[in-house]
């Protein structure tokens, strides 16, 4: 099928189109960052920069577009995988599972925003699941950080963010508990962990669209800046 002619596209398609053509970013990937405590919990922290038009930083820095991002996070995930995976929503809980319940691999309680000073967060803390060893039940989480430089050269068009995904006090089960512990978290790393760090880069990597779904929730959707 031929693509269809931009110049008879209605107006604000047209400018829609433009506005994204000119918005693309650029996305550096900074190495990642992972480490286990003795008490078995695991943590990882992946960075990316992300360099856009001034302009485009203003419209996207709001409360709305916190949301958003975190929307795009679940969205990302449910795509790689195929639709593998999906992203179950309730009032008070985000639920990843494989195809279906009752397969439940990570469920988290519903997310926490924080906005600061050039800086804004989502948190989802774990509650239970599959992939949760027992004594990690209710603790830890998932959290993605924007911050924004704290002086902007207005004389600049373009500016650099950073977004950070960070995993904290996570206990896999893969990993195992006592003398098995040590063999578990070298499967972990070669495993779950690798898993993780090639899909967030990749989901970070997408940043570079500007695309930010939709929320499903629209707690959060409101003209105030961030």
């Amino acid at each position: 099928m031929r693509p269809r002619d931009p110049r008879r596209l209605p107006g604000a398609v047209r400018q829609e189109i433009e506005r994204r053509r000119r918005a693309v970013a650029r996305v550096n990937i900074l190495d990642p960052e992972s480490g286990h405590a003795p008490d078995g919990s695991v943590s990882s922290r992946q960075t990316a920069a992300v360099t856009l038009p001034r302009a485009e930083l203003e419209r996207l820095w709001t409360p709305e577009y916190l949301e958003r991002l975190a929307r795009t996070y679940w969205r990302f995930l449910h795509r790689v995988s195929l639709g593998i995976l999906r992203v179950l929503y309730s009032e008070d809980a985000r639920e990843i599972v494989l195809l279906t319940r009752p397969f439940v691999l990570m469920r988290f309680h519903k997310p926490d925003y924080q906005i600061g000073d050039g800086w804004a967060s989502v948190t989802w803390r774990i509650e239970r699941g599959v992939l949760v060893a027992p004594a990690g039940h209710g603790k830890g989480g998932l959290k993605i950080t924007v911050q924004r430089p704290q002086q902007i050269d207005k004389r600049c068009d373009w500016v650099t963010v950073s977004v950070t995904s960070e995993v904290s006090n996570f206990y896999p089960m893969i990993a195992g508990w006592g003398w098995f512990s040590r063999i578990g978290r070298a499967i972990y790393r070669e495993t779950q962990l690798r898993i993780h760090v090639i899909v967030t880069n990749a989901f970070l990597r997408s940043l570079a669209r500007l695309d930010l779904e939709e929320s499903v929730v629209g707690a959060l959707s409101q003209p105030d800046s961030m």
